[in-house]
C-alpha cells in the first residue's frame, strides 16, 4: 500500500510531529490555513470516515482525547475547529482518515 499518511506516521517521510503514541500521530500541516493548524491521524490505516466500524472506532475516541490535549497545549482556549473530509465529493485529498485542527483566528461558517 502506498499511503502518504502511513509513511508519515512510520517516520519514512519527515513531518513536524507534535504528538505520538502507540495508535495516534499528530503533526503540523504543511500548508496551514490558520495560525495553528495540525493534523491528527490513526497509525492504523483507515481510508476515510466511511470505513470506521466496530473494530476500529475506539481509535477515533482516542483521537478526540488527543485533540483536546493538544488544543490546550497550543493555547486554543478561545476555541478551534476540527475538520474531516470523506471521499472525493467531500474534499478528501489523502486516502487516510485524518482530522484537521485549526485555531488562533476567527473561523466563519461556511468556511471561507
Amino acid at each position: 500500500m502506498d499511503c502518504l499518511f502511513c509513511s508519515i506516521a512510520k517516520g519514512e517521510i519527515p513531518s513536524k510531529c507534535i504528538y505520538e503514541d502507540e495508535s495516534v500521530f499528530a503533526f503540523h500541516d504543511i500548508d496551514p490555513q490558520a495560525p495553528v493548524h495540525f493534523l491528527v491521524i490513526p497509525k492504523q490505516h483507515i481510508a476515510s470516515p466511511a470505513d470506521i466500524n466496530a473494530e476500529n472506532s475506539g481509535v477515533v475516541g482516542h483521537i478526540f482525547e488527543v485533540i483536546a490535549k493538544l488544543a490546550a497545549e497550543q493555547g486554543l482556549e478561545n476555541g478551534y475547529r476540527v475538520v474531516t473530509n470523506c471521499g472525493k465529493d467531500g474534499g478528501q485529498s489523502v486516502g487516510h482518515l485524518h482530522f484537521h485542527v485549526l485555531g488562533k483566528r476567527s473561523l466563519a461558517w461556511p468556511p471561507g
